[in-house]
């Protein structure tokens, strides 16, 4: 395989090989790239989704640029590979789509923002991003679905859960008669029907600038690599 890509909850599986052909694995952790690096043949690209940690450590910056010193480009997005291609990205690791950037330039700077809980054996995952709640809730206010005091509520709910037990369904119920009842209705709407998932967009995002890289397609790799937050929304606090 010319690539590899550690994924988990982010994207599912099927809809991950839709958009590029590459050998899949499980969530990263400390020494899967030690592991890599043994085999005979390299691929020609990493890319790093989702990554474990709490239950076993996690990847190391270190780890990522021995990959990148041997000539493997590796890029990262949408949760682990987020956060290390903000850390990473000066030497050589490329970071893809708005929630590498909203660490890039610490608009988002705790890890837990990208924590989720998922089942070890489906990958389903049971609990939400904070940081997808937090886009979700920027597009929400460019839209007019809600005002500013119900979507700074929210965002303060959520952020009060700890993150195995976060949700937008648990956010909306622990605001419930503390913000108009009308747009509790419509953000419970949104929520059901139109919110963003901006860690799926990630993935999908990097997947492709990871096909672009390997036929060849430079300029496409670096417009999506850097292009593709603009046009977006600035993150409430």
């Amino acid at each position: 395989m010319d690539a590899v890509v550690y994924l988990g909850p982010s994207l599912p599986l099927a809809a991950a090989t839709e958009e590029l052909d590459a050998e899949y694995l499980p969530p990263i952790a400390r020494g899967d790239l030690a592991e890599l690096l043994k085999r005979p043949e390299l691929p020609r690209a990493v890319g790093i989704v989702d990554g474990k940690f709490l239950s076993t450590l996690c990847v190391s910056p270190k780890e990522v640029l021995d990959v990148v010193d041997r000539g493997v480009k590796v890029f990262g997005s949408s949760s682990m590979g987020a956060l290390r291609a903000a850390e990473c990205h000066h030497w050589g690791m490329v970071g893809v789509g708005k929630i590498f950037e909203a660490y890039r330039t610490e608009e988002v700077d705790a890890d837990d923002e990208v924590a989720i809980a998922f089942d070890e054996e489906t990958g389903a995952p049971i609990s939400e991003p904070m940081v997808n709640l937090r886009f979700a809730v920027a597009a929400a206010l460019e839209s007019a679905v809600v005002g500013p005091a119900t979507a700074e509520a929210f965002l303060r709910a959520a952020a009060s859960l700890y993150f195995p037990q976060r949700s937008a369904r648990a956010a909306l119920h622990a605001i419930r008669g503390a913000v108009p009842d009308d747009e509790h209705a419509a953000l419970a709407r949104y929520f059901a029907t139109t919110a963003p998932d901006t860690k799926a967009d990630d993935a999908r995002l990097l997947l492709r600038a990871m096909r672009d890289y390997l036929t060849g397609d430079r300029q496409q790799t670096i417009e999506r690599a850097v292009g593709v937050h603009r046009g977006g929304v600035a993150l409430p606090a």
